[in-house]
């Protein structure tokens, strides 16, 4: 028995938590949905934000937008990881600076990992 449909706020609290729990457990199918549903919920309520929102709701938004803060931290962390695996293992270069067009100005080629 349902208690009854979801309001966008609860339903970007589920996806924030969502988001985290892919995050720490390396799930990127699960990301991608979790961001699409937090994404989804933010437009929902930025539609139906009250003129006067009550003090409790902004405290819950308040403790939503933090969550939404450590999750940007995690992936942060996560991407220096792997930033970091890939530079060693010889697979990509140091770079991460992007001109107008999306490029970086370093050539990317594929390098082999071990001589044959």
């Amino acid at each position: 028995m349902s208690a009854g449909p979801e309001t966008p706020l609860e339903r970007l609290a589920s996806a924030l938590a969502e988001e985290r729990r892919a995050i720490l457990e390396h799930d990127v199918e699960a990301l991608v949905q979790s961001t699409r549903e937090k994404l989804a919920s933010l437009r929902e309520l930025e539609s139906r934000m009250p003129a006067q929102p009550a003090a409790s709701f902004e405290a819950r938004l308040r403790e939503l937008s933090e969550a939404n803060q450590a999750n940007g931290a995690l992936l942060a962390r996560r991407r220096r990881e792997v930033n970091w695996a890939l530079r060693h293992l010889g697979r990509s270069e140091s770079s991460g600076a992007y001109d107008a067009n999306g490029q970086t100005d370093v050539l990317r080629g594929s390098r082999p990992l071990a001589v044959v």
